[in-house]
């Protein structure tokens, strides 16, 4: 039985990546916060059912909430399936919330999801960075960097 099979692995394993974050901004904090979440999305964050494309964070009325994050619709689910694209709250300490929302305030920086893992004891966590757009120019300078490092790698091995 696949499903059985699932239950059982290890909850460190699932780590879901925003692969095109790191190309379109620059992170300048990184914070592990928790995610406040339903049954049936935990239960499908476990089967590895998210997607964090066009995600970000917010503030409002001086709590943090998580938009655009795509969690499946859990497929055992009856009627009480969640929706799959709702705003979830962050959880995190009223400390950090207050200095991530002093950085915020400063022009051009925004919050946003880079990955959202279970630890140890089956939580979700979400990694998330403030962060400063990238220009274009940025893009192609991290771009070559890549290619002479995976250049580098290839002659270091022969």
């Amino acid at each position: 039985m696949i499903f059985a099979k699932l239950l059982k692995s290890k909850t460190g394993n699932i780590v879901i990546k925003n692969k095109k974050a790191s190309y379109d901004y620059e992170f300048l904090d990184k914070y592990i916060a928790g995610i406040q979440l339903t049954g049936t999305e935990i239960k499908s964050i476990r089967l590895g059912k998210a997607a964090l494309a066009d995600s970000y964070c917010f503030f409002r009325e001086g709590e943090l909430f998580l938009k655009g994050m795509h969690i499946a619709e859990y497929w055992w689910g009856n009627l009480n399936n969640h929706d799959p694209l709702r705003e979830r709250k962050m959880l995190l300490t009223k400390r950090e919330l207050r200095k991530i929302e002093r950085k915020i305030k400063e022009s051009g920086l925004t919050i946003i999801v880079t990955k959202v893992f279970l630890n140890d004891r089956g939580l979700a966590k979400a990694e998330i960075a403030v962060s400063k757009g990238k220009k274009e120019y940025d893009k192609r300078q991290s771009i070559k960097k890549k290619d002479s490092e995976r250049e580098l790698d290839r002659l270091r091995k022969k």
